[in-house]
């Protein structure tokens, strides 16, 4: 069975259909940049072109980093602050052409991905997934359920955000060396496991990709940690099985 998947990002908006059997994509994602500023109607306009590169008519879930209730955007830290209580399911349903959609948090849709088909799978405890990128998402699972919308790259550090000191986005805007980005995220790392005593984490976005250049940099940190499985592709198919009911 495929649905289509769409991730809406600070610097992308990327999606394909997913092949739910297999929690893989069924075929190449599409991406387009994320319009600045990346106001309601033209991120909207930017998932519809993604959709219909496809020509995809039925279901989509879509995810998009912030918090999300009941299709409806409460927060919009790295995008158009037009997002704040928008009905997000409504408008881009609307640009779908009226398809079913599903929006959910980003990260909360890598992580269920990763739980099902990819570094959580069949893990029990406290389970956390956070994804560096534009910003940090996260997922916090107990035994395998999902806590929604927890938002911990907002936690302080050092009196900052913690997104602000510790995303790929501050490594690249500061051009931090991978040893001077993986001791910040190590000590991130730490504040997150105070907090939630995880038995692992894993470790999502683009930036899993090159997890060997900075993870075993990381250390005085209990928890494993381990990339995630599906990398940056974990938000596409986590939203797929959101609009599944899955």
């Amino acid at each position: 069975m495929n649905v289509f998947g769409v991730d809406i990002g600070g610097s992308g908006i990327k999606g394909a259909p997913v092949d739910l059997e297999r929690g893989d994509l069924a075929a190449e994602r599409h991406k387009v940049l994320t319009p600045h500023p990346a106001t309601p109607d033209a991120v909207a306009d930017g998932v519809a072109e993604v959709v219909t590169r496809f020509g995809w008519d039925g279901p989509v879930g879509i995810t998009f980093p912030g918090v999300v209730t009941s299709g409806v955007t409460r927060t919009a830290a790295n995008v158009d602050k037009g997002w704040v209580d928008q009905d997000a399911a409504r408008l881009l349903g609307d640009r779908l052409g009226g398809l079913p959609v599903t929006v959910l948090n980003d990260a909360d849709a890598a992580g269920v991905a990763e739980m099902t088909f990819g570094a959580g799978r069949g893990r029990k405890g406290t389970v956390i997934l956070l994804t560096f990128g534009t910003g940090i998402g996260s997922a916090l699972f107990i035994d395998g359920r999902l806590v929604p919308n927890t938002e911990l790259g907002h936690l302080e550090l050092d009196g900052h955000d913690a997104e602000t000191r510790a995303s790929t986005k501050a490594k690249e805007d500061a051009d931090l060396s991978w040893a001077h980005w993986a001791r910040r995220v190590q000590k991130y790392l730490a504040h997150v496991e105070m907090l939630f005593s995880p038995e692992l984490f894993v470790i999502g976005g683009g930036v899993s990709r090159k997890a060997e250049k900075f993870l075993p940099l990381i250390e005085g940190v209990r928890a494993e940690i381990v990339p995630a499985e599906l990398q940056n592709n974990a938000g596409i198919v986590g939203a797929a099985m959101a609009a599944a009911g899955r």
